[in-house]
């Protein structure tokens, strides 16, 4: 069960920040231009939504760190294989496990140093301007997106060593879609 959730969770951590994201800069658009209209201004002008800018900037950055991750699992994400794909089995084989360790490795130490980052400011006090977020909480999308980014890595590496194929997207199928 937790490793089925596991297994979905970037999808559902995009999809709800997206969904909030989508949210907010509606009515944020909504009450921007109920300006010209004044019956409805009375009633909205004391409203303050300044904050909603910030909030989908930092929606934002969470969904493009996880986001990065979901790439990784399905393979979608951004690499260059074209020297790889022609070369032998075995030398490819050994590069493309080099290369998901490689990709391991780099989002290990960016999740390690975010994290250490995140711990610094944790006590500071600083906030966000306008939401007056603490600030370790935006900044937590690095560790955390580049921690579980790091697991995809070592997943898909894994997949690969056990059955020589790695993850690639069909872009025929939809997920939870079934044909008739």
């Amino acid at each position: 069960m937790i490793n089925r959730a596991l297994n979905h969770l970037e999808e559902w951590l995009v999809a709800t920040l997206m969904g909030v994201a989508t949210v907010v800069v509606f009515f944020a658009v909504v009450h921007r231009y109920t300006s010209s209209v004044p019956w409805i201004w009375s009633f909205t002008q004391h409203i303050n939504i300044t904050w909603a800018q910030e909030l989908c900037i930092y929606l934002f950055i969470w969904m493009a760190k996880f986001g990065a991750a979901y790439g990784v699992r399905t393979g979608i994400h951004v690499g260059v294989d074209v020297i790889i794909n022609r070369l032998s089995a075995a030398k490819r084989r050994f590069w493309v496990v080099f290369g998901l360790g490689a990709g391991a490795f780099f989002t290990a130490t960016v999740a390690v140093l975010g994290a250490m980052f995140v711990w610094r400011i944790y006590g500071t006090g600083q906030v966000s301007p306008d939401l007056e977020l603490p600030m370790w909480i935006v900044y937590l999308a690095v560790p955390l997106g580049s921690g579980l980014m790091c697991y995809r890595f070592l997943q898909v590496a894994r997949h690969f060593i056990r059955t020589g194929s790695l993850p690639a997207p069909d872009h025929t199928r939809v997920e939870g879609v079934q044909a008739s």
